[in-house]
């Protein structure tokens, strides 16, 4: 049974904080189900059957080739050739070689019908089931394995694969081997990193989840919706939290992140700045430097339009606020450490976490938690995959967002909004998933003509669909 997944943009947010586990992870946590009593052959059954009823919901009963390997993906396969022969689909199995798993065994021997060698004479078909290899690979395919699993790809209408696509390092999302896109992924108990880390998430689609009895717990999740601070009935201005921001050469981009902070829900925003800021709503206090220690900030902004004034960083860093520290303030850090015992959010993007981190060794998700550990501060490590990363260990993987994100002043946005967060009285981490997931959302609101000043717009029907 498909528990939950992205057919829709929609049905994916419906679920919160889905667990991302790591081969080893998941590996724990089957070998826990089987311990607890649950057979092996049971949860093979159980996803070979969940891939087939997505796959049939997908496309019907398009004729199908399900391509399949040596060990327990590839029993999935068997699996699933049979759940949808069952059905009325035209299926044919090619197998790269004989099953090596006892489950593979077992999954090969309730198949009824004939299996073809992997090879020049496999004949595509309009649906092509990747069962090949899954999660745990470590090395490229073999170089004839590829060229006939290519080809095979190359001719099908539609391609899905099985927990991850052959080719792909699960934990890192790294391609081991170049390959095709696939139009659906589904998966197993769990999301794993590739299917949120790039390249590897622009290969797999649209990803289903599939429920097959195994508790997936872990400090590793998807950011989903959150639920927000409600406002007391006898709120204030300064009771909904003050955001102050600091304004340097270009103020433009700490005028995006002021809109942002005063539309995402914060009672009272000012900024500090040399000179009058034009285009700013009335309800946005301009004020001079001279208030940074107001004890009523609930978050303190710097980095947006900063430019080369490291002094703008150095005053925002005496005082006790909270903080978001972004654009060229991270630029002007030095070194990542002075951010210990600051309570600060960073956002960098990649030239601006490599400019202060180095180039640390690892995957994405790694880098961030080491980044994270190093600093004492939330890391929002900016991209097409957004990590939201904890000294104490939690990493948030950002749902899919609009490729129009890529913009000019959008990480400004970003930066308002998690200061309104921040500011209303949220956990750093919480406030930056929060706001990470809302800006996704604005995004596919404003459409993809938008630019930040559309964003910004957008941001109170995002904060509408929390309620969705």
């Amino acid at each position: 049974m498909v528990a939950a997944g992205d057919l829709s943009a929609l049905s994916a947010r419906r679920m919160t904080c889905r667990p991302i586990l790591t081969t080893e992870a998941m590996i724990a946590a089957e070998k826990r189900a089987i311990d607890a009593g649950t057979p092996v052959e049971t949860l093979m059954e159980r996803a070979g059957a969940a891939l087939a009823e997505a796959a049939f919901g997908f496309v019907g009963k398009m004729p199908a080739l399900i391509l399949c390997g040596p060990g327990n993906n590839g029993g999935d396969g068997y699996i699933v050739a049979r759940h949808l022969a069952e059905r009325g689909v035209a299926v044919r199995v090619a197998a790269s070689s004989e099953p090596k798993s006892e489950a593979g065994k077992w999954a090969r021997g309730r198949w009824p019908g004939q299996v073809e060698i992997l090879g020049g004479s496999t004949d595509p078909a309009p649906l092509v089931i990747d069962a090949l290899f899954g999660t745990g690979l470590r090395c490229g395919l073999e170089a004839s394995l590829l060229e006939q699993f290519s080809r095979l790809n190359r001719g099908a209408q539609t391609r899905i694969a099985c927990d991850v696509p052959s080719g792909v390092d699960s934990d890192s999302g790294v391609m081991l081997s170049e390959i095709p896109d696939f139009d659906m992924t589904v998966t197993f108990g769990a999301l794993k990193p590739a299917h949120r880390l790039m390249p590897a998430m622009q290969r797999c689609g649209r990803v289903v989840l599939a429920d097959i009895g195994v508790a997936a717990g872990s400090d590793w999740s998807e950011i989903g919706r959150s639920a927000l601070p409600q406002i007391d009935p006898e709120a204030h201005k300064y009771s909904r939290g003050l955001v102050h921001l600091l304004a340097g050469k270009m103020p433009g981009a700490i005028a995006l992140s002021a809109k942002a902070a005063a539309r995402s829900g914060a009672g009272y925003v000012r900024v500090s700045t040399s000179r009058s800021i034009e285009g700013l709503p009335y309800a946005i206090v301009q004020t001079d430097i001279g208030q940074i220690n107001d004890e009523r900030i609930g978050c303190l902004v710097v980095g947006p339009g900063m430019g080369d004034l490291p002094q703008v960083l150095s005053l925002a860093l005496t005082s006790h606020a909270p903080k978001v520290i972004d654009a060229d303030a991270i630029a002007q850090l030095g070194e990542p450490e002075r951010l210990r015992e600051q309570d600060a959010v960073l956002t960098p993007h990649e030239g601006e976490f490599v400019r202060l981190f180095g180039k640390l060794e690892g995957s994405k998700a790694e880098r961030a938690l080491a980044a994270a550990r190093r600093s004492g501060a939330v890391v929002v490590y900016k991209g097409p995959d957004t990590l939201v990363a904890s000294p104490d260990g939690r990493l948030g993987f950002a749902p899919p967002a609009p490729t129009w994100l890529a913009s000019a002043g959008t990480g400004d946005v970003l930066s308002g909004m998690i200061g309104a967060l921040r500011a209303r009285g949220m956990a750093a981490f919480e406030a930056a998933c929060a706001a990470v997931w809302l800006h996704g959302r604005a995004a596919e609101i404003a459409g993809s003509g938008m630019i930040a000043d559309d964003l910004v717009e957008a941001i109170p029907s995002a904060f509408d669909h929390l309620n969705d």
